[in-house]
């Protein structure tokens, strides 16, 4: 195999990415995560977590990340923030453009995750005036305020939730009748008085002067339509995944996500993907770490057995 600067690059420093940094330290390869942002993933947004293993009390998105970090930084794993632009993947070398920067590793673990997607109904002028994708990080700026939240899944019921701890009132709006939601959410946020759903309707515009003034509504069923005066609106309808920088160099399924078998292995023989840019049935931080462990291993083999 030829010479390259690492072993393993690691692109993203979510959970998946943060773990798989961890065993391949562990494992002594010649290792680097690449993050363009801060170090954590979507975990540091996100309010609480309740169902990772450990934990009984729960533990802050947050928290959570920055322990995942310390301890990738305890083991020696290099960290560097920077944003890969683009990359040209060979089954020997794996060559990434970092800016004005270029290094090679003879294997590439991808875990860069996913982004928010967007209502795209003309938000994107409210952005910051109005219009946010985290509560954790917006919400004390719309205390005693109504907001409207949009989504019915385990994200958007959970945040709305949390919303409740600043606003006088949430409108949830979902697109069916019926919440998405694990079935303890859900109670909680149907028992809460704080929370009006608006069901079977969709967000299909905004309006205002300096920011969010009126959310307009619309009834998929009877197509009425409705206008929900509102400060603010935010928004939890699924995930894009991060793959822009790929340049078409993997398969990826119909939706955008990387494809990857039970190894990790993607269309590119030494290239993996992790967590939520991957092809996966559950976008959990329990499945993230098991994806970033399994990959870690496999790409620890692939150095060793292309090398030999």
């Amino acid at each position: 195999m030829p010479q390259t600067d690492y072993d393993i690059v690691i692109i993203g420093a979510g959970p998946a990415g943060l773990t798989a940094g961890i065993y391949a330290a562990r494992a002594r390869m010649n290792v680097l995560l690449v993050e363009k942002a801060a170090p954590g993933g979507q975990i540091i947004i996100t309010d609480w977590v309740e169902n990772y293993p450990g934990f009984p009390e729960g533990i802050s998105g947050y928290d959570l990340g920055e322990k995942m970090l310390n301890q990738a930084k305890k083991l020696g794993l290099e960290i560097t923030t920077e944003e890969v632009t683009a990359m040209e993947l060979s089954p020997a070398v794996k060559t990434l453009h970092l800016g004005d920067k270029t290094i090679t590793a003879k294997s590439l673990i991808i875990a860069s995750g996913a982004s928010p997607r967007k209502l795209n109904v003309g938000e994107e002028k409210f952005m910051g005036k109005g219009v946010s994708f985290c509560a954790t990080c917006d919400a004390p700026f719309f205390r005693d305020k109504t907001v409207v939240a949009v989504g019915g899944g385990d994200t958007a019921v959970q945040e709305a939730i949390f919303l409740t701890k600043f606003v006088n009132k949430v409108y949830l709006v979902h697109r069916r009748d019926e919440l998405r939601a694990t079935k303890i959410l859900q109670e909680r946020a149907l028992n809460n008085d704080k929370i009006e759903f608006v069901w079977d309707s969709v967000v299909t515009g905004m309006d205002g002067f300096f920011g969010v003034e009126n959310v307009h509504v619309k009834n998929v069923k009877t197509e009425e339509t409705r206008t929900i005066k509102a400060d603010g609106c935010f928004v939890w309808i699924g995930i894009v995944p991060n793959t822009g920088f790929l340049n078409d160099s993997l398969e990826l399924d119909e939706w955008g996500f990387i494809k990857a078998n039970h190894h990790m292995e993607t269309s590119v023989p030494g290239v993996f993907a992790v967590g939520d840019v991957r092809d996966t049935p559950l976008r959990q931080i329990a499945t993230a770490v098991g994806d970033g462990a399994v990959a870690a291993v496999s790409a620890e083999h692939f150095v060793e057995n292309f090398a030999g």
